[in-house]
Formats: C-alpha cells, structure tokens, sequence
C-alpha cells in the first residue's frame, strides 16, 4: 500500500508527476476565485472540545472527526483510507462497503466545517475494497451514490473500489514528448481499433497496445485516444461519461490505461487524452440530484437548473458557477495529465462550455465556462507547460488559441474548420467544374494570429464521420469506396493535409481506405490492410515526408506558406513551404483537384538548381489502379511565374498531388 506522500492525488494537494522537471511543481494550486474549493481538508478537523458535562462529553468523543488528509473520494493513506464528498445539502452522510458489512450506518462521515463537504479516515480500508456513500437528505430520503471522483468501479451501474495510484512506470521518466512542429497525431477509438475478439465485448486497451508497433512502423509519434471514461454499457463513443474519474471497465480499467501510456511512450509516442467537460452523462449519471436537493427539478449542485442547463444531449450541462464543480473539472484534467501522465488533452465541444447554444452569439455567453477553461489551462501550462492543450471549438474563434495573458482561453491548438470543411467538400463534389479552388487555398493559407501549430487539421475524425457522414472514399463514390475516384480524390485529401501548415491528424483505418460511417460497435476491417497495402504506403510516405525523415523536406514542418499558384479552370493550386528557406528545406506542393492529367504544368519556384519529385501521388505502387503518370526532375528556368522569379514544368496526372524538393 501506497503513503500518502507516494499518491498523486486530484485537488489542491496535486503533486507534479515523476517526469516533471522540478520547476513546472511550483504553481499555486488553488484557484483565483472566491468560491470555496475542493480542499476541505484545510478546514479544522471537527469534533468540538468536551464541555463540564461528562454526558456531553462522552457524545462529543462518539462523534465522527473530519479527516485532516486533503484529496477528493477514496484516498489511500499508511492508516487506511480517508473518504471525503460534496453534499451540501445533505443532513448525513455515510460510508459503506465491504469493511463495515456493507452497513449504512457503522461509519458516518463529519461534516469539514461550513463548506458542503464530509470526510472521515477510514482505518484499515485497502485497494480494492468496494464502497458507496449514503446520503440522507433533510426529507428523510436515504440515497445510495457512487463517488464522483471514484478512480474505479465495477461497472457504471456497479459499485466504486478503492484504488492505489501507484503504478510501475519503469524508466518512463526519460520519455519527452515530440516537438509540436513534428507531431502527427493518429485518432483511436479503443473499443473498435483492434477487436478481433469472437465475443460481443468492445476491444481494450491491451488490444490498442498490440498494434503500436504499426502505429509507429507508419510514422506516427501520436495517438490521440477517444473519451475512455466509464460510461453507460460497453459500447459507447466515449462521449457520454457516467464517471469522469474511473476508466472504463470493458477497456481494462486504470492500470490498463497507465499500461497503454508507457508503451506508448517507451515507443517514443505522445497520447492525448478526449475530455469531456460541456456535459455529462446522461445515462447511469449518478451525479444527477446527488445530495437530493434540486431547486427546479433539473440536475442539482453539479448542474445548472435553469436554461442553461440545456445541451444537445440533454439538460445535463455542469454549473460552472458554482466553485466546486470547477474544481471538479480542474481536478480531473490534472489526474490525466499527472497521475496518468498523459501527453495532452482535447477537449471536447468547447464551445457548448463558453456559449449555452456552442456558438459565438454574446447573449449567450457563459462567461464562468470560459473562466474555467482559462484556469485549468493556465494551471496546466504552470506545471507542465510542454502538454498539448487541444480544443475542439469548430467556431473559428482565434481566442480560444490565444494565451490566457491576451485574452484567451490558452489552449495551444484547435481543430479547424477551416480546413476541413472545405477540403471535404473539393473532395467529395461528383463535377471538377464545381470545385473551388479559392476556397481550398484558403484553406491551405488560413491560421490562427499566424501560428499555425494552434490548428490540426484532418479530413476525416470521428465526428466527419458519422452522424450522417462517412469516410471520405464512401462519401466520393457511395456504395463504391473502392473506385479509383475514391482512391484517387481521398489520397489527394491526405497529401494537402499532410503538407499544409497545421498539425496533422487521420482517422483509424483512413490508412488502408476503411469507408461506411463510424459505429461504436463495429471493429475496423483489418482485412483492408491486405487489400490496400499500396494506400497503407502511401501515407507512410507522406507521414515520413512531412516529419522531414529523408532531411529533404523541412519545410513541411516550418511555418512559411504561400499559395502562389490557383488555377480554378484547371483545378490545380500550388502553395511553397518553407522553415528558413533553401535546399532541403524549400518545398513545392502541386495539386491537381481535376480528372484531367497533365503533362506539363509550370508553376513559380523560389530558387535556381534542380527541383526533385519527392512524392507523386499517381504511382501505381500505390494502387494498381493509379496511371503512374510521368512526373519528372525539372531545372529551374528563368521564366517568371507565379509571382517567383523561376519556374519549372513537370508532369502530372489527375486528381494527383506532387512534392517538389531540393538536395
């Protein structure tokens, strides 16, 4: 058993992870409000002192005792265990489970002062002991709830376990995150990414961890893995969490999770965690009136009781008002990134956090959600300043990437609209002469305040892809994903992608042409893997490209772009690259978004000497079905072209994308 010094505990009593340099554990780890926090433990242990009457005296010694040690629900301590709840409303509160005969009354919690919350240590409660608490409420109910910051539970519905933290991490503590300019990120649901099981039951995440070596044989130095926090059933997307704490249960539970976190990281790999914040719930969602108080029959302490209660998914939206639900969220982005030591977080629909209608109408601004979106990043870039804070706002709104100092919200980077909205649909429009290649270039060209790290950019991600959307190659051809416009015209998405500024992200399976829409229920078809291994190649050409493995693309990783070249009659663009310019790090891309080939084109280039095809998008070792049509070195010519002093003219075939550098 773990001491209390040993555990790193959600809350105020937080301690930076092992990995953490000794500087970034300095930050203050209360918040800048002037609610009351989750940190009862700083009130005074109750208990009162004994008065002239030995009567009274004898009770007051009977009387239960706040626990002096700080954390939130179950916490491990050398003596046993102390447990502490918010239940502002209660007029009692107990503790029961496996040590006390699962008796509602053997171990009654005291309250920690005025502050809504109860605690007492338990003696002799170890990992693994199961438990609830009993709330009494002043009518005279008596409510079995799970903990909301149980780290474990049986099932959704189950009842909550106890939980070491400790965890052998061997010498993860060498591990460094990727430089944000080299990420690629590859998003995963655990439950559908490697279930080859026979059995109805979801895939886990030591099924996640047997596929990483071909996660990192593709090039990929990231993962990014959908929301793994209990939820109702097995099955599930992830975004409907019961309990944000605990780790879903069909996935491998907590150890399984730190598990996938170190192999991932002893590969030398990032992983991002989903996080949902906006809404919780709203099955098996035990949070809902917890302490049986409820002012307008809606969701109770953890929820806004009014019209801002409401979201897409229901009336189940936290109140960010109210101190200690901020505190609760704070908590819980810390416990991913601290005690599980994930590489960052993506958070899910911000904007239904910030605005009650997700969007950016001011009369329906939640100013105390952007004000806990500010604090936990802030904290966060406090302590561990090098974890990638990722939104997924969809609002083009360039505040939510800008630091907290300027304004912000201070997430580091946001999934863009921008970008994939318009590139989907140059993609999947049946008639070349309805593409708009403005509209594609501005896509390539747009950034937030000019940094273009504050966005990822995808064609495909779990949300493009259900819902009434599908892959790209299905929504090309439906009924044929397999053809060669949805070969050609999904591949040409992915070369834009992976060669425009912004950090790049694909979706399971996307490698080898997976196509339908996305179920929770339904495995990706590895088969397609051995059908399409020339697609597979493909992105691993382009990965390795625009990480400048072959040190003759750097500028895929820089900053610098400039679409010089649209031709919407023809619909080809071409846009330069660059990280500080010259050979090998100056880059030409060529895209050609018509089913007409070339055979010579001429587009501007910044600089004399040869110009190689580093990529050609219609070699038929991609696919059979490719033509292979000639693309060639070219020397530079001094025709002015484009804007650019030089030029050269090189071939290329339909719906193609070519990748021009120097040595």
């Amino acid at each position: 058993m773990s001491t209390a010094d040993d555990i790193v505990q959600p809350g105020p009593a937080s301690a930076a992870p092992d990995d953490a340099p000794a500087e970034s554990a300095s930050a203050a780890d209360a918040p800048a409000t002037d609610e009351p926090t989750a940190s009862p433990a700083e009130e005074e242990a109750g208990g009162g002192a004994p008065g002239d009457d030995a009567e009274a005296g004898a009770a007051d010694a009977a009387a239960p005792v706040s626990s002096p040690h700080g954390g939130m629900g179950a916490v491990l301590h050398a003596e046993g265990t102390t447990f502490r709840v918010w239940a502002p409303h209660a007029a009692g509160v107990s503790v029961k489970g496996s040590f006390n005969g699962d008796s509602a009354d053997a171990h009654p919690l005291a309250r920690d002062g005025d502050s809504g919350y109860w605690s007492l240590d338990v003696p002799g409660v170890k990992a693994s002991d199961p438990y609830k608490f009993v709330i009494r409420t002043e009518d005279g109910r008596e409510l079995e709830k799970r903990d909301p910051y149980a780290r474990d539970l049986t099932s959704s519905v189950g009842v909550c376990v106890v939980t070491d933290p400790a965890f052998d991490w061997g010498d993860d503590g060498g591990y460094r995150m990727p430089p944000w300019d080299e990420l690629v990120i590859y998003e995963l649901h655990v439950g559908t990414f490697n279930d080859q099981s026979a059995d109805a039951e979801p895939g886990t995440v030591d099924s996640v961890i047997e596929k990483l070596d071909y996660i990192e044989e593709l090039g990929f130095n990231c993962i990014e893995i959908m929301p793994s926090s209990e939820f109702a059933m097995s099955h599930s997307l992830g975004y409907n969490p019961a309990h944000i704490f605990a780790v879903e249960e069909a996935y491998g539970g907590p150890d399984g999770l730190k598990r996938l976190v170190k192999e991932a990281h002893a590969r030398g790999m990032a992983v991002i965690l989903d996080v949902v914040y906006n809404h919780f719930g709203p099955s098996d969602l035990d949070l809902w009136q917890f302490d049986g108080w409820t002012e307008n029959g809606k969701g109770g302490i953890y929820f806004y009781e009014d019209w801002r209660s409401s979201t897409p998914w229901g009336d189940t939206r936290p109140d960010y008002r109210r101190g200690e639900v901020r505190q609760f969220i704070r908590d819980n982005a810390l416990f991913w990134l601290e005690e599980f030591r994930f590489d960052g977080l993506r958070w899910d629909a911000t904007g239904q956090i910030r605005n009650a209608k997700g969007g950016n109408h001011p009369g329906d601004d939640l100013p105390e959600g952007w004000e806990l979106i500010r604090w936990v990043n802030s904290e966060v870039n406090a302590r561990q300043p090098w974890k990638l804070l990722i939104a997924e706002d969809l609002q083009t709104n360039a505040a939510v990437t800008r630091p907290v100092d300027q304004g912000g919200a201070g997430f580091d980077s946001q999934w863009d609209a921008q970008f994939v909205h318009p590139v989907r649909e140059a993609l999947i429009t049946p008639d070349d002469g309805a593409r708009h290649m403005g509209a594609v270039a501005h896509a390539i060209g747009f950034s937030y305040d000019g940094e273009p790290l504050k966005r990822v950019i995808y064609t495909e991600s779990h949300d493009e892809v259900m819902n009434g959307r599908a892959r790209v190659p299905h929504e090309i051809n439906v009924g044929n994903a397999e053809s060669w416009e949805s070969q050609k015209r999904s591949t040409l998405g992915a070369a834009l992608m992976f060669t425009a500024p912004g950090i790049p992200m694909i979706f399971q399976g996307q490698e080898f042409l997976e196509d339908g829409w996305f179920q929770d229920t339904v495995p990706l078809d590895w088969g397609k893997l051995e059908r399409f291994p020339g697609i597979h190649q493909l992105y691993q050409d382009l990965v390795r490209l625009r990480r400048n493995w072959w040190d003759t693309t750097r500028g895929l990783r820089g900053p610098g772009v400039r679409v010089h070249h649209v031709n919407d009659a023809g619909k080809v663009v071409a846009f330069h690259r660059w990280y500080q310019g010259g050979p090998r790090d100056d880059v030409i891309v060529l895209a050609n978004f018509g089913g007409r080939a070339y055979d010579e084109y001429r587009v501007g280039v910044p600089r004399e000497g040869e110009w190689k095809v580093r990529f050609n998008g219609d070699w038929n070792g991609y696919s059979p079905d490719f033509g292979s049509h000639h693309a060639w070195h070219a020397e530079a010519e001094e025709i002015p072209w484009d804007g650019m002093p030089l030029s050269v003219a090189t071939g290329i075939g339909p719906y193609t994308a070519i990748i021009l550098s120097q040595d």
